[in-house]
């Protein structure tokens, strides 16, 4: 009896991944938007010579340099479960996904690794120009990176352009189909504008915090009008590329929008359901409540369209945790549209002149600080737990690609990265949230103007080190 309620290995190796993906992809999704944030910052720095963007840069400096360097620890830790979980996959996959890895290693990861230290340390050392050269190729390395990366991650989900060997493996054909499968550019849109609010909302939340403490601060200032603007402008256009990114979903993985909308009966006039209960024995929903109509309306562009439920699909073929799908998706829409309000209130104030002197606003963005993390996480989920019970979409199931591994020993390798990662990498986010509640001000003291300018983010640029603070103007 013991040992029946004892969970297969195969349930280990999921939640083993899942675990260490939830994890890692809380880094990237912060850092891809921050290094371009950054390129942002120095930028304006060289093009006006105001001392806040270099200041304002070298603050994100330091927390970057953490922030990145928990990714690439998680990540690798990810990379080596291929062998070890999931080995049968790797073999019968690896022709497809290994060059593409391989690919991201060559030109992302090289090209991060590569100029990261001149990004950090090399401002007084290379000059403006070729730091500045840097600071945009580790920008450029982070959405490389995410281009191959979700190459590969929607060739699973999409997989086209290979064939099928006579001993189960998939040989690639025509890599340019591999690559550009039928959902990739929604999911990289998808993906990398996700990013971009993530990092939004946490800078709009660190200067948020920070006027409720001085409202003069210009970098503060800074931070929470630059945030303000990418919601106002990025948010929207994150929901119309969600809705295109579900459509492409609907054509290729019906049965994935079918759990995440919470239809069971295929139907004209669908609702959209936004409570139940979905009861995946009993095949329906309890205390559901939803506007009629809408379902058709949003998925096929008319009211009468038919939606195809749950029911039209063999068991076998459905998402093994509908209600996991049903309100993780739920959770990811709130929280996009809460953005999109968020960066419609700051615009309106704005427009009054009251962008940074506005307590309730600043304590609503203080609270949205984490929720783009809270949001790609659940993004995730609806994807991966939507795409089963498939590795490689329709062609590989998950249980016919875990390693023939004992339960015991995933359990127990999976024990250790849970106390493992609660330590690392709590530590690293306690770290980044120190770093964070310092307030950033220009140095009472430092070189005199012309003096060289460290790049640690303690001593201020020249004018500022002379006392020519400089408050944010209209361009901020």
């Amino acid at each position: 009896m013991l040992l029946d309620a004892f969970p297969s290995a195969l349930d280990l190796a999921r939640f083993q991944f899942a675990f260490t993906v939830v994890w890692h992809f809380l880094f990237p999704a912060f850092t891809i938007g921050l290094a371009s944030y950054l390129a942002v910052l120095e930028g304006l720095w060289l093009a006006t010579g105001r001392a806040v963007f270099l200041e304002t840069f070298q603050w994100w400096l330091r927390i970057f340099a953490v922030a990145f360097a928990m990714g690439v620890v998680s990540g690798i830790v990810m990379s080596y479960q291929f062998g070890t979980n999931w080995s049968v996959l790797s073999d019968r996959a690896g022709p497809v996904i290994g060059p593409l890895l391989g690919y991201e290693v060559l030109t992302a990861f090289f090209l991060e690794a590569g100029f990261l230290g001149v990004m950090l340390f090399g401002l007084n050392r290379v000059g403006k120009g070729l730091h500045f050269a840097a600071t945009c190729c580790v920008a450029a390395g982070t959405l490389i990176s995410t281009f191959w990366i979700i190459a590969a991650n929607s060739w699973m989900h999409t997989p086209t352009g290979h064939e099928v060997a006579p001993d189960g493996r998939f040989l690639p054909l025509d890599w340019w189909a591999i690559i550009f499968n039928p959902s990739f550019p929604y999911r990289f849109l998808h993906v990398v504008s996700a990013a971009y609010l993530t990092t939004a909302f946490i800078v709009g939340a660190v200067g948020a915090f920070h006027l409720l403490r001085d409202r003069a601060n210009a970098h503060a200032r800074l931070m929470f009008s630059m945030a303000m603007w990418m919601a106002l402008i990025v948010a929207p256009a994150q929901v119309v590329i969600g809705d295109l990114h579900g459509l492409n979903t609907l054509e290729h993985q019906p049965a994935k929008v079918a759990a995440m909308e919470g239809h069971w009966e295929t139907r004209a006039g669908a609702p959209m359901i936004l409570f139940a209960l979905p009861d995946m024995a009993a095949e329906r929903n309890d205390l559901e409540l939803g506007i009629p109509g809408l379902g058709s309306l949003i998925l096929g562009h008319s009211w009468e369209a038919e939606i195809a439920g749950l029911k039209s699909f063999p068991q076998e073929e459905r998402p093994t945790n509908v209600p996991l799908v049903f309100w993780s998706f739920r959770v990811m829409v709130a929280i996009g549209l809460l953005m999109v309000a968020l960066g419609l209130a700051a615009f309106v104030l704005r427009l009054r002149g009251r962008l940074y002197d506005t307590p309730w606003l600043l304590r609503w963005a203080v609270a949205m600080g984490g929720s783009g993390l809270v949001a790609v996480t659940a993004g995730w989920i609806v994807t991966e737990a939507g795409r089963q019970p498939y590795t490689v979409y329709g062609l590989l199931r998950t249980a016919d690609s875990v390693s023939p591994i004992a339960a015991p020993a995933v359990a127990t390798s999976l024990a250790m990265f849970v106390v493992v990662y609660f330590v690392v990498f709590g530590a690293g986010i306690w770290l980044l949230l120190r770093l964070m509640e310092r307030a950033p001000h220009p140095a009472q003291e430092g070189p005199a103007p012309g003096a060289p300018i460290r790049t640690a983010g303690i001593t201020p640029a020249p004018a500022v080190a002379a006392g020519q603070v400089t408050q944010p103007g209209p361009a901020e």
